[in-house]
């Protein structure tokens, strides 16, 4: 799931306020010499893996470079990629190394993330000891990138415009698939051959790359939420280059995307009305009586926006899927709950303001229309290559049934997920390996109890599923748990990376 501008809604979804300019050298440059290439490494690959990295100095005191990657990791004479990455290096001489941060998505920025939220990412005992680094996957903003639009009002148009039709009717089906099959024509002609190599385990391969020419013997990483997925699935190609890894906010690698969108929805459900809890105790609660009345109330909103959509000042009209998004958007952290009171309460008086702007935050849409980054459009080509769509609208429709059924307010607007893909012009990747890392060092799977976006029982299957995983818990509400959270939880992934502690047991923070 995505990302906004709130405080720091949560690792995976965190985006800059205000768009990065490049990096621009102010001393002279710094160079991390590589690491032999290992033993197995092809002829066609010793160039990658030879490579040396020039730092310049960028971002407030921190160091930017691009790395080199081949664009098809079975074909590397055919042609190369890059990938942005930036870091701060190591307070303490020597470092124990460098640990590369991905915040999730897919499509989300790690150069981003660190450039504008170092100490959110991470602990201040961890920038002690190790280099920071933080990088954007191939695909993914300032790496070689995705692109879908010359114009943001095509993507506008993709992302706001109310489709016509009863959400599963036929109408609506053929609207859905030939607008899909439409936007994914525009990213191949704006990203050619790039669009059918952004799937995980390419940008797993470049995760050995980067570990490699940072001169790592073995890869130290932390991954959250979609960058959970990532960093296991480099594990199972490369089990015996597994330094410590830390998968936050676990994605379970079995699931299939219609798992994905019911668990999701069962989880965004929980936390929404952990919310309506804590919101019915309030003087400014737009809601009265039980959590059950006050859920049924929104479904009726939602409803209500279907047949009547409130416009906007631009003119945006507010259907029940964008006020759908600015009420998700919220639910990652309980600290910016209030904005789902406000939300409510000026929506239900026939105010589109506040739900735009959550909405919009969601989306990465500044407010003069322009885009912060292509993290939308990355994230769908991720996706599309990464899980294989379901086609029969029969199939589809009995699947939104039992997602209504389990999540009744919110499991409408999530239904019919596999309908992004269908017609994207690139075929999904092969199906992903099982995972379970056999032969790696201990990995650290940390979930939270009431994680709406990656829930539980995902960290829960992870953990059990790697043959070396290590499940730590917080008891809590929240997307993700490392560095915000409690000093159990990060006092427990720090002495991981730092004096190489696993947990005996689970602590259950």
């Amino acid at each position: 799931m995505r990302r906004g501008r709130l405080a720091r809604i949560a690792a995976a979804s965190v985006i800059a306020v205000v768009a990065l300019s490049g990096c621009s050298g102010g001393v002279p440059p710094a160079s991390t010499a590589s690491t032999p290439a290992p033993a197995d490494v092809s002829a066609e690959l010793e160039q990658f893996y030879s490579q040396v990295l020039t730092w310049s100095d960028c971002e407030d005191e921190l160091q930017c470079t691009t790395a080199t990657v081949p664009l098809d990791w079975n074909d590397p004479a055919r042609e190369s990629i890059e990938l942005a990455l930036i870091r701060q290096t190591t307070r303490k001489n020597p470092a124990l190394g460098s640990v590369l941060v991905n915040p999730g998505g897919p499509g989300g920025s790690g150069y981003d993330f660190i450039a504008d939220s170092l100490d959110y990412a991470v602990s201040e005992r961890l920038q002690e000891n190790y280099d920071i680094v933080g990088f954007d996957p191939r695909g993914v903003n300032e790496s070689s990138a995705i692109s879908c639009h010359d114009d943001p009002a095509e993507l506008d148009a993709f992302i706001y415009d109310i489709p016509p039709g009863e959400t599963g009717s036929d109408e609506w089906l053929a609207n859905a698939m030939q607008t899909n099959a439409a936007f994914g024509q525009q990213c191949l002609e704006h990203s050619g051959d790039l669009l059918g190599f952004v799937d995980t385990v390419s940008a797993a391969r470049d995760l050995d790359l980067l570990r490699g020419i940072l001169g790592d013997e073995k890869l130290n990483y932390l991954g959250f939420s979609y960058g959970t997925l990532l960093g296991a699935t480099f594990a199972e190609l490369y089990p015996d280059r597994t330094g410590k890894l830390v998968l936050d906010g676990a994605l379970d690698p079995t699931s299939t995307s219609f798992d994905v969108s019911l668990t999701q929805a069962e989880g965004f459900e929980s936390a929404l009305r952990a919310f309506l809890d804590d919101c019915l105790g309030t003087d400014d609660c737009p809601f009265r009586g039980t959590v059950d009345a006050a859920m049924v109330k929104i479904r009726a909103l939602l409803d209500r926006l279907d047949a009547s959509p409130v416009r906007s000042e631009d003119g945006r009209e507010l259907g029940s899927g964008s006020m759908t998004s600015a009420i998700v958007l919220p639910l990652y952290s309980e600290e910016n709950w209030p904005y789902l009171r406000q939300l409510f309460a000026s929506v239900m008086k026939g105010d589109a303001t506040v739900a735009f702007t959550l909405a919009d935050s969601y989306n990465g849409r500044n407010p003069d229309g322009s885009y912060l980054d292509n993290s939308l459009e990355s994230r769908l080509a991720i996706n599309c290559l990464d899980y294989a769509s379901q086609a029969d609208p029969a199939v589809m429709r009995a699947q939104a049934a039992e997602l209504e059924r389990l999540a009744p307010v919110l499991g409408k607007q999530l239904t019919y997920g596999d309908v992004g893909c269908l017609g994207w012009p690139v075929a999904a990747a092969d199906p992903r390996p099982v995972i379970d890392a056999s032969g790696s060092a201990g990995i650290l799977v940390v979930g939270t109890t009431n994680d709406p976006a990656t829930p539980y029982s995902w960290a829960v299957n992870l953990a059990d599923q790697l043959e070396n995983g290590h499940l730590l818990t917080f008891e809590g509400e929240g997307h993700t748990a490392y560095n915000k959270s409690n000093d159990c939880l990060t006092g427990a992934v720090d002495d991981f990376f730092i004096d190489d502690v696993v947990p005996d047991a689970d602590p259950k923070c």
